[in-house]
């Protein structure tokens, strides 16, 4: 058992995210085994421990919380034919690409895209592989968390509706139900951690309306539930998907997934840029989250999102990178940032502050990935927490007026520390767990194999 005790101190301010969102100067935090035991100005917090960190010119709060990505297009970013497409259209021109990916891209491209997320400020990140060729499994996936020290939810994916049934998809990128299922369970029995403090869960997620079966987002709802694991899609993200809805389905996205039971605290939905009132008020009501990407939202044309009427009616939104083909980064505060901004051009100058795009990205992700345990800086939360330097040339000046704002509004390039679970992934601005190099390499290598396979 870990008890080894590790104290912070001396930061210039500590943004808690607690139930009083206390922002405290001269701030610290006391770890132990992995676990927060005391949060507070550093005079009132034990001066002894087995390893001690002096966060003197940085600004802490805790780690950030992403909600929805598709790690394995990295390999596939700013692909020509796909740059200036809608999502059916991006994914048309993509497909074919995806059906090059091996088991060893699988794991170099969550490698990337999980450093990009950490040395942004992530900690906790989910991920929807839904396209499994070459024998590719998820398994894939986990084990490069594993590799990076990441905190994981990790989402088994499914398509099953090609494009002779009427659906998107080339038909030799869909899979059987029953395989899908039987994974599925193999999946949640190998490797979901329900744990408080867990690295590892597993989620299930069919891809979308227009590449799954009724039958099989049915199955997989009763599935998850019998096992108590979450249930992620995507949702309503654009105007064609809405209308591909109301013609094969003769229902709204919302009227839709509640059909199938896939509405509640554990279930959450990607986009969902044209949900309507109705939608947001069945949301509000049944505790179902939203996974906001602003910048895919952006990239692919996609809308606004009506994110402060969800927030306004108690809807759980965390925020959400997606795709690297569809973003085509993975820089989480980046993606705070772009809330805001976003917000703010759909819905006037107080539509969204920095603190409340912060909060976005730490509690309201937290939520939406039904954990209690990440999200925020108190006693017994995870010691999941980021500093960042205050005296960098992209926050000169803002950290002197507004230190926090600051880190929403002026853009810092990345973390200078990182824990995760009390363990620290980055130190100085340099990723401990992988070779930064290597992976960068070794990804470009393959991605470039998959572009001439094609």
């Amino acid at each position: 058992m870990n008890t080894k005790t590790l104290l912070l101190h001396h930061a210039d301010v500590l943004v808690t995210m607690d139930a009083h969102r206390r922002e405290i100067p001269d701030g610290g935090v006391f770890v132990r085994g992995g676990v927060i035991e005391a949060v507070g100005p550093t005079a009132e917090l034990p001066d002894t421990a087995d390893e001690v960190i002096d966060l003197r010119g940085r600004i802490v709060l805790p780690g950030l919380v992403n909600t929805h990505h598709h790690m394995y297009q990295s390999l596939t970013r700013a692909v020509p034919g796909a740059q200036d497409a809608e999502l059916f259209g991006w994914l048309q021109t993509l497909y074919p690409l995806w059906g090059g990916l091996t088991p060893e891209m699988i794991r170099a491209s969550t490698l990337t895209a999980m450093a990009e997320l950490i040395l942004s400020g992530c900690t906790t990140s989910s991920d929807h592989l839904y396209i499994y060729p070459n024998g590719s499994r998820l398994d894939d996936s986990i084990e490069a968390a594993q590799e990076i020290g990441m905190r994981f939810h990790a989402c088994r994916g499914s398509m099953s509706v090609g494009r002779s049934a009427g659906g998107l998809p080339p038909d030799h990128l869909v899979e059987d139900e029953a395989a899908i299922l039987a994974d599925s369970r193999r999946l949640i029995e190998t490797w979901h951690d329900p744990a408080r403090h867990a690295m590892l869960r597993v989620a299930l997620a069919p891809c979308s309306p227009f590449s799954v079966s009724t039958d099989l987002m049915r199955e997989s709802a009763v599935l998850a539930r019998s096992y108590g694991v979450s249930l992620h899609t995507h949702l309503a993200e654009n105007d064609n998907d809405v209308a591909y809805s109301r013609e094969r389905f003769g229902m709204t996205p919302a009227e839709y997934a509640e059909s199938l039971g896939w509405v509640g605290p554990d279930v959450w939905h990607a986009h969902c840029v044209k949900l309507d009132e109705a939608g947001i008020a069945l949301f509000a009501r049944t505790g179902t989250g939203v996974a906001h990407c602003p910048c895919s939202n952006m990239r692919l044309a996609s809308g606004i999102a009506p994110i402060p009427a969800m927030r306004a009616a108690g809807v759980a939104v965390g925020l959400g990178v997606d795709g690297s083909a569809s973003n085509d980064g993975a820089d989480l505060l980046g993606e705070a940032r772009q809330a805001m901004l976003l917000a703010r051009v759909g819905h006037g100058p107080a539509a969204m502050n920095a603190r409340q795009a912060l909060e976005l990205a730490t509690l309201g992700g937290a939520r939406v990935l039904g954990r209690d345990d990440i999200g925020a800086l108190a006693p017994g939360m995870s010691a999941d927490l980021i500093a960042f330097r205050a005296d960098t040339l992209a926050l000169s000046g803002g950290a002197v007026h507004d230190p926090v704002a600051a880190l929403v509004f002026c853009a810092p390039e990345q973390v200078d520390l990182s824990l995760i679970n009390g363990r620290p992934v980055v130190v100085g601005g340099i990723l401990q767990t992988v070779d930064l190099g290597r992976v960068v390499h070794h990804h470009n290598r393959l991605a470039r194999q998959l572009a001439e396979s094609h």
